[in-house]
């Protein structure tokens, strides 16, 4: 299987808690942005949820008809050495038209996408790859992004499902974790990974390093033993 070296890269407080809001109060956001510059992943991966909290455009794409593009295909509109990813399995995002940004945005989506949302993006010259009957087929669209896109390295950025989803794929080779010096607590507050089934067995990692800060937070980096 050709693939990149993917690597998940999260900054969490000591519970394992990842909510933006509460991380972004704590010591450790600088060395997060180091840290994955270190990693040396030109292209970063993030999931819906983070990506309509963190980059796309307010509101929803309402489509006027349900026509289904219903097969796996490809739209490239720029290369580059590195690619913002997003993964909207029925195309639900709103994106501003793309004007040449040295990491263009790509988007992952099922089979389930409609036609006029690939004619959307197609308009906003924005690449995508879709891929998988129901959900997104992340082994195939890992495939398509090293055998179409170039992509050698990448960095999975959240959220906790997309995470997981990677993890139990077995697609994952490394874990970084910017571990910040800070407690969240709250109640059903999301987890670096999570939302997996609760018979899922527990994931094997081997310590790779670990590096502390002045300011409290620290790296860790694990290479995962549960991989294809």
């Amino acid at each position: 299987m050709n693939r990149p070296h993917i690597i998940c890269h999260m900054m969490t407080a000591v519970d394992g808690r990842i909510d933006c809001g509460m991380t972004a109060k704590l010591e450790g956001v600088k060395e997060y942005y180091e840290t994955l510059h270190a990693l040396n992943t030109p292209t970063s991966l993030s999931g819906r949820v983070t990506a309509q909290l963190e980059m796309a455009e307010e509101g929803t794409f309402t489509p006027e008809q349900q026509d289904i593009f219903g097969q796996e295909g490809f739209s490239k509109k720029a290369d580059a050495a590195g690619y913002s990813v997003v993964t909207d399995t029925k195309g639900t995002l709103l994106w501003p038209e793309q004007d040449g940004s040295e990491t263009p945005l790509l988007i992952l989506t099922s089979e389930q996408v409609t036609k006029e949302y690939l004619a959307y993006l197609d308009a906003r010259n924005i690449s995508w790859i879709a891929c998988g009957k129901e959900r997104i087929n992340l082994e195939r669209a890992v495939e398509i992004l090293a055998d179409e896109f170039g992509v050698e390295r990448m960095s999975v950025v959240g959220g906790g499902a997309i995470n997981a989803g990677f993890l139990a794929a077995g697609l994952l080779d490394e874990v970084s974790i910017l571990l910040a010096p800070g407690i969240d607590g709250r109640k059903g507050m999301a987890a670096a990974f999570d939302g997996l089934p609760m018979e899922t067995e527990p994931f094997h990692l081997k310590l790779l390093s670990v590096e502390s800060y002045d300011d409290g937070a620290v790296w860790l980096r694990y290479q995962v033993k549960d991989k294809k």
